[in-house]
């Protein structure tokens, strides 16, 4: 049996959830971006290559936050909600290095001449 019309969700082109600058909002849906389609669209688009995504965000982090504090210069933007909105969602859940879990974890920054 043949369908007599076509499905209309097939035929409407979506609309990217791209950042309207300099107010760093999704453009289709005002949430602050990356908007969560955004996050599991960047997500999809470097799934093979999350250093790439952590280096396309951290640009991204700096234009916004340059962006951000020229719109309001005295109340700037608060660098730890930059951060946790730009960034920290990104990290890899499975990487122990992320966690901590390495093996050299739990051994602190070795100072030079130190053994």
């Amino acid at each position: 049996m043949t369908r007599s019309a076509p499905d209309d969700r097939s035929a409407t082109p979506r609309r990217q959830h791209l950042p309207l600058r300099p107010l760093w909002l999704c453009r289709v849906c005002a949430a602050p971006w990356p908007c969560p389609v955004a996050r599991l669209t960047l997500r999809q688009e470097y799934a093979h290559d999350r250093i790439a995504l952590s280096i396309y965000l951290c640009a991204v982090l700096h234009d916004a936050a340059a962006d951000l504090y020229r719109l309001n210069p005295h109340d700037g933007p608060d660098p730890a909600a930059l951060y946790a909105r730009f960034l920290a969602w990104a990290a890899p859940r499975d990487d122990p290095q992320v966690r901590g879990g390495s093996s050299g974890a739990g051994r602190g920054p070795r100072r030079a001449g130190s053994h």
